[in-house]
């Protein structure tokens, strides 16, 4: 099995001990990401929806890198701080995916990454193999 790291500048940049992406027998797999803003590295201002736009948007970005598409994922897996955040979140969500929506998982944790709100890791199709972006 070949694995492709991916890498690409329009995502936040990882830290040294993951990639933003794997492709890997015609899957691409997604690190989590929060609501960093790309060109910075920090977190954006707002509330969880403000968050949720920016987490896919980055994902979107990675995916893109990646030779897929947002709707081209398969499965997403989300990590709240608060439960609370659930419907604002999903309102946010909604607009990303059309009729058929992955299959999805959605927790609450302790504490996430930076003290933020929300992180998002999803897996998908690569439906572009001649669009990857290697991390080099």
């Amino acid at each position: 099995m070949s694995r492709i790291a991916i890498f690409t500048d329009k995502a936040p940049a990882p830290l040294p001990v993951f990639n933003q992406a794997i492709v890997a027998n015609g899957f691409v797999y997604t690190s989590g990401s929060i609501a960093q803003d790309p060109a910075t590295g920090k977190i954006i201002d707002g509330d969880i929806q403000a968050h949720t736009h920016r987490v896919i948007q980055n994902l979107s970005a990675v995916l893109d890198a990646s030779g897929s598409s947002i709707n081209d994922v398969v499965e997403v897996n989300i990590y709240l701080a608060d439960m609370g955040d659930f419907a604002k979140m999903n309102e946010v969500y909604e607009t990303y995916w059309g009729d058929v929506k992955p299959a999805r998982t959605c927790v609450a944790v302790k504490t996430l990454p930076a003290n933020t709100d929300i992180e998002i890791k999803c897996m998908g199709v690569v439906s572009k193999p001649w669009n990857i972006q290697a991390k080099i």
